[in-house]
């Protein structure tokens, strides 16, 4: 089994869960010695009349698992109870995700930024953050009301993305700029600069 991330041969594969498993699964797999990453946001709720911030999964019904991964794994992965199947074809024809998409998601995690879910893209401008606690962080820009913005990190194997408001003043294009369809429901998408 797999621990830490200093096997090249260990790649990061998205876990389907159960509704409401997420955390119950991440938590086996923990214990297995495996490196499961549950990227959470904060979301408030209601209860009893008191709100209350409380985590959430930032992808609903998802969670990922870094290992190299084989047959013994795969398995020991489906036991795991809440556990519905490994994202890909079959065993031995999993969907790796890319750690330039997992990275950014775990730094979004650790930083005290507000996330908030956001549909899927492929368009709009790629940007790179130049300072403060999410320097480095490419993702895409879809709106602009300067000085600030909301960069998309995007998750492409679940078609799922996040987004987090960001200063356009510390935003550099790093691609080209793809326009947004006009009647698209994300809007136009702008560069800060």
């Amino acid at each position: 089994m797999t621990v830490g991330a200093a096997n090249p041969s260990e790649q990061w594969f998205a876990i389907w869960t159960q509704s409401h498993c997420e955390s119950v699964v991440r938590d086996q797999l923990a214990a297995k010695q495996f490196e499961a990453f549950l990227p959470l946001r904060r979301t408030w709720s209601r209860r009893a009349g008191t709100r209350r911030l409380i985590p959430v999964p930032m992808f609903p019904g998802y969670l990922f698992v870094r290992c190299a991964m084989d047959k013994f794994n795969y398995i020991e992965i489906l036991k795991a109870r809440g556990v519905v199947r490994i994202l890909g074809e079959r065993w031995d024809r999993l969907a790796a995700i890319p750690d330039l998409e997992i990275e950014p998601l775990q730094r979004v995690s650790n930083a005290d930024v507000a996330v908030l879910p956001h549909p899927h893209l492929r368009e709009g401008q790629r940007v790179r953050i130049d300072a403060g606690p999410l320097a480095g962080i490419e993702g895409i820009l879809v709106r602009s009301r300067a000085p600030r913005g909301l960069l998309v990190l995007t998750v492409n194997l679940l078609s799922q993305s996040v987004s987090v408001e960001v200063d356009c003043t510390v935003v550099t294009p790093v691609g080209p700029f793809l326009p947004v369809a006009p009647d698209s429901s994300i809007g136009a998408a702008f560069s800060c600069r």
